[in-house]
């Protein structure tokens, strides 16, 4: 157990001087001449908020123009810990991904740096992708010349796990913390089902009181009756016409020519008129006297116009299979209130 620890130890001690002595070697050869090499770095889209754990990915594009090549042993070596002034900055890189693509005059370099953070704060502290150094080997040279090309570092902000001590949020805004939200699903729910609640009460009313023939079964024969009669005059010839749309629109529901004497057979056939019998009833009596009764004691025109016009609401109801309103006025309670 003893010799395998210290086997391990002295590997961990070559590997950390392989690196320092690489650090040293990198620090003294000179920097390659301007113009030589081209990089493009797409950076993390945020520069604050990283906390323990988070993975910050760097997209480099390097390209070298020939006679100089690419170093490849100098690509960022992954699990290197780096250091500060002799003290770890809790920064590794985790992930490495490479590959090139050579042309005629140049080679382009696609590397991808994935750097993950091991560091952590009672306050938001500043830290730093380091920057990394390639190597570069000058092929036309005769003593094969190596230079040294430095990829810059970049500055961020890492957020404590959680907050330590008062905070007042009017003093503690970013930009990238996004307001404070509070959930309206369910107001947006209730507000949904009242206005379906609306819609349905306002197409029923539609239903019930339109004059027109905007819904399916509004535009049936005591419909457009119901629209003439209330054009009609307050005379005599209006109501004789207000009947005669009457007797057109029951013959065109019944399918024949209905009368008092076959009533039954019609409530029969469309029992939805049953509710409003006596008012059939009453009108076959009201006709009788209107065409063939000039002379007998009957309600004022006026009067007669609004019973007839009453009475084909009625029928409009029945024919959309709605239960009608009984009549507050007849014939009768006409003809008294005219006496």
């Amino acid at each position: 157990m003893k010799k395998l620890l210290r086997t391990l130890l002295t590997l961990s001690s070559i590997t950390l001087l392989h690196h320092q002595a690489y650090a040293l070697e990198t620090d003294f050869l000179p920097d390659v001449k301007a113009g030589i090499v081209s990089i493009h770095i797409q950076e993390p889209e945020r520069d604050v908020g990283y906390t323990v754990g988070d993975v910050l990915t760097r997209e480099i594009t390097v390209t070298i123009k020939k006679p100089y090549v690419l170093v490849e042993e100098s690509l960022p070596i992954v699990g290197y810990e780096r250091r500060y002034k002799g003290q770890l900055i809790g920064i590794d890189l985790s992930k490495l991904d490479y590959s090139k693509e050579s042309a005629k005059d140049a080679t382009t370099h696609h590397i991808s740096l994935s750097y993950q953070v091991f560091t952590n704060n009672v306050v938001a502290k500043p830290a730093a992708l380091p920057g990394e150094y390639l190597r570069l080997l000058d092929t036309s040279s005769k003593d094969k010349k190596v230079y040294r090309y430095r990829i810059p570092s970049w500055n961020f902000s890492i957020s404590p796990i959680s907050v330590f001590g008062q905070v007042k949020i009017e003093q503690d805004m970013s930009g990238y913390r996004g307001p404070l939200l509070l959930d309206a699903s369910p107001l947006q729910t209730r507000l949904t089902v009242l206005l379906a609640v609306l819609a349905i009460a306002l197409l029923t009313l539609l239903y019930m009181l339109g004059k027109y023939t905007w819904l399916p079964r509004m535009g049936g024969p005591f419909a457009k009756a119901y629209r003439s009669i209330r054009k009609a005059p307050h005379t005599a010839e209006g109501i004789q016409g207000a009947a005669s749309h009457l007797h057109e629109a029951l013959n065109s529901s019944a399918g024949y020519s209905l009368f008092s004497n076959n009533l039954n057979a019609f409530l029969a056939k469309k029992p939805a008129f049953q509710h409003i019998q006596a008012e059939l009833a009453q009108f076959f009596e009201l006709s009788r006297q209107v065409f063939f009764e000039p002379n007998a004691d009957k309600p004022a025109g006026e009067q007669q116009l609004a019973w007839l016009a009453r009475f084909c609401k009625q029928c409009r109801d029945c024919e959309r299979g709605l239960i009608p309103d009984s009549l507050s006025t007849t014939r009768n309670s006409a003809t008294r209130k005219a006496a």
